[in-house]
């Protein structure tokens, strides 16, 4: 049994290790929809899909798959589509032919995806209608055999909708002969053969972001996945009346894991948006007294930004959270002032299936990225010698659990790079920079490669990101590195005004502010305001756009 400081921080009768089901993603489906067969599972744009008829269609597509496409254990399958209850019924008819999801970013381009078609072994593909053009070209030369359509609208019902409804989901079902028609498969009479899934079945393969590279598929069994769905589940306090906010995407491991398999486990219902939208939201937690909501900092920014949000009763929310990127001081304590609830941050990877650290529900920190998870053992590293650092210093973080991926999909020398091994014990190298207090808990410093060099002094965009955020005008930043001929580098910000500060507050303002804020070498000599930022699906800032901009 791992022993660590944090482990008295642990929420009160918690165990300090967690014995991970040997069961499947698909069996957990199979005994929710068992216990609570009328219930709720998914609340959609005015409709509902209980829990018996979403095992249902999984099934029904499931039989689809193998008897008429030839889907076998091992498979490789892309889910190409955005949040909708298709997304999942698809991912539980893969779970259950014993073939493998392989959830991509629906915002890819052509070219992204053949890359992903080719890296991953991928013949077929289950796809959102609106992106049936970008898959087009790779299905009619052949590099994808079958791909099976879908309309999001099909599963809304408009009339009963809280409010305007995106594009993707108002947009009519369109005939694509090329393509099968999602009910077509859904109406067959094709029965699967009985589920003989084990909990080590590879289950599913997310690509990293590419972000530090070329992007790496990341090999997770169902037991991996097991280990995180259930400590999510037992760390949030997942009950069958939990209603789950379901915003973040479904193909990022964090929307994934916390907002979809966790709440399936409990029972709970899923209010699931395909786009973010920040009054839909609102109305949203209102109107179906959303308990629970897992997000990433720029939801937040954007929650808080809103001229109407008074108008809206949120005070049914108990717990939020969220990872991606640290919330800044300024926006958490603006977030408690108006719920009465203390941000709760995680931290992970694609390669940990979300999270490896999270802050206790009550007694969190802010910018903080929490404590190790449970059966999960960190250390922090002098990143060149190897030598683990002491409390306070700076160093790369390495992990060891039972969440750790496998491997990176037919590409042994990069799952070897990314390992070291620490007395004995394999621990994956996550290339992030943290420090960590007396208390045991870990904050992050910054990714390895957004180090700032100027002068011979480290800067860490992060820390400049969170004075700024402090600033009365300031909605969102980000820090680059940029060239200097005296320094070497220097620190430049992008930064987004709140709108009674655009057309009031000047560059040169911020960088008189920031003097006073933060040392010498670190405040920025270049500001450069924009409207928006380029962002992920996921919502994290795209850095190394905006520094090579």
């Amino acid at each position: 049994m791992i022993s660590a400081p944090h482990f008295k921080y642990y929420p009160a009768r918690f165990p300090k290790t967690l014995t991970i089901p040997e069961t499947t993603l698909y069996d957990n489906l199979v005994t929710t929809a068992k216990r609570y067969p009328n219930k709720t599972a998914i609340e959609y744009y005015g409709s509902t899909l209980s829990y018996k008829s979403l095992l249902a269609e999984a099934d029904q597509l499931a039989g689809y798959l193998e008897k008429k496409l030839g889907v076998k254990p091992g498979d490789n399958i892309l889910l190409f589509m955005q949040n909708s209850p298709q997304f999942i019924v698809s991912l539980f008819a893969i779970f259950q032919t014993r073939a493998v999801v392989v959830p991509i970013n629906p915002m890819s381009t052509t070219r992204d995806l053949e890359f992903f078609i080719n890296d991953g072994d991928i013949k077929m593909a289950i796809v959102g209608q609106e992106l049936y053009d970008t898959v087009t070209p790779h299905h009619e030369r052949g590099l994808l055999e079958n791909v099976i359509v879908t309309a999001y609208g099909t599963y809304a019902n408009p009339q009963e909708a809280l409010g305007t409804l995106p594009a993707e989901v108002v947009a009519a079902p369109k005939e694509i002969p090329s393509a099968i028609d999602w009910f077509e498969a859904l109406e067959s009479d094709c029965t699967a053969s009985p589920y003989e899934g084990k909990s080590d079945d590879v289950a599913v393969i997310p690509y990293t972001s590419g972000t530090t590279g070329t992007p790496k598929g990341c090999v997770h069994t169902n037991k991996t996945i097991q280990s995180n769905a259930f400590s999510a589940y037992h760390w949030l306090t997942l009950t069958s009346n939990t209603v789950t906010l379901t915003v973040l995407p479904l193909f990022h491991v964090t929307g994934f894991l916390h907002s979809c398999l966790a709440p399936i486990i409990a029972g709970g219902k899923m209010v699931l948006l395909t786009r973010w939208d920040r009054d839909y939201a609102a109305k949203a937690i209102e109107v179906f007294q959303c308990t629970h909501w897992i997000n990433i900092s720029t939801m937040v920014v954007d929650f808080l930004a809103n001229p109407n949000l008074s108008a809206y009763d949120v005070s049914s929310l108990q717990a939020i959270g969220g990872g991606g990127a640290p919330l800044p001081e300024a926006v958490g304590e603006r977030l408690t002032a108006l719920t009465g609830i203390e941000y709760a941050e995680g931290y992970g990877l694609s390669e940990t299936m979300s999270h490896t650290h999270f802050n206790p529900p009550d007694r969190p920190k802010l910018q903080c990225m929490g404590i190790p998870a449970f059966n999960t053992e960190s250390k922090i590293i002098d990143p060149v010698t190897g030598n683990e650092v002491g409390v306070g210093e700076e160093g790369e973080l390495i992990v060891r659990g039972p969440q750790v991926f496998i491997g990176y999909y037919n590409n042994p020398e990069e799952t070897e790079a990314n390992h070291i091994e620490v007395e004995g014990k394999r621990f994956f190298r996550t290339g992030d920079i943290v420090k960590k207090d007396e208390d045991g808990y870990y904050f992050i410093v910054d990714r390895v490669k957004r180090m700032i060099n100027t002068s011979g002094f480290k800067v860490w965009p992060t820390e400049v990101e969170s004075i700024l955020y402090k600033h009365p005008a300031v909605q969102q930043a980000c820090v680059v590195r940029a060239p200097d001929e005296k320094r070497g580098e220097t620190v430049k910000a992008f930064i987004i005004l709140k709108d009674d500060g655009k057309g009031r507050v000047t560059e040169e303002e911020i960088i008189e502010w920031s003097k006073g804020q933060m040392a010498a070498y670190k405040y920025p000599r270049i500001i450069e305001f924009r409207d928006e930022f380029p962002t992920t699906a996921s919502g994290k800032i795209l850095w190394r756009e905006l520094q090579d901009s």
